[in-house]
């Protein structure tokens, strides 16, 4: 894709995203505690504290600080998708229109069952992740949904077979 400076369809320039401040390097504790949330996210303050041989203050200041900082994005549960009722998951490549990024991650984001979309380099601009109830909810989202969009060009549909979540680090 090309640089999002240029002009956008319309001849009117992107409007700028803001500006993200850089984030303060982490040290051995922070990706100790990095590591030890992303196994468990519901860790208390009090079982990292001890994990990473910290005080509960330093521990809970420095989670703050890497909220703040962006480094911590959120909290999340890892879900087993069939067991949810979402059977069948693809990835979906996309092509899209030149300079149309912002615009088909929006829509894309709204869609029913998209639980991740990247802007890529390759053949193919977009790879989108989709988990639906099964191959026929499938087929509508990509058929009636995505390919809709104005500045999808074209899609290709990797169904899965099957998926494993790693761990941090790929444990």
């Amino acid at each position: 894709m090309p640089d999002e400076q240029m002009a956008n369809n319309n001849g009117q320039p992107p409007t700028p995203e803001p500006p993200t401040p850089a984030a303060r390097p982490l040290d051995t504790i922070d990706r100790s505690i990095l590591r030890m949330l992303q196994t468990d996210g519901r860790a208390s303050i009090r079982s990292v504290a001890e994990r990473v041989h910290v005080s509960r203050a330093n521990a809970y200041a420095r989670i703050n600080r890497l909220m703040d900082d962006g480094v911590i994005r959120g909290f999340s549960a890892l879900v087993d998708q069939e067991r949810a009722g979402q059977g069948a998951s693809a990835y979906i490549t996309l092509k899209i229109v030149q300079n149309s990024w912002r615009t088909v991650r929006k829509q894309l984001t709204a869609l029913p069952g998209a639980t991740h979309i990247a802007l890529v380099s390759g053949d193919f601009d977009v790879l989108l992740l989709v988990h639906t109830k099964d191959n026929r909810e499938l087929r509508e989202l990509v058929l009636t949904r995505i390919q809709s969009i104005p500045e999808v060009l074209s899609t290709r549909t990797l169904l899965v077979f099957e998926e494993t979540d790693l761990g941090p680090e790929g444990e």
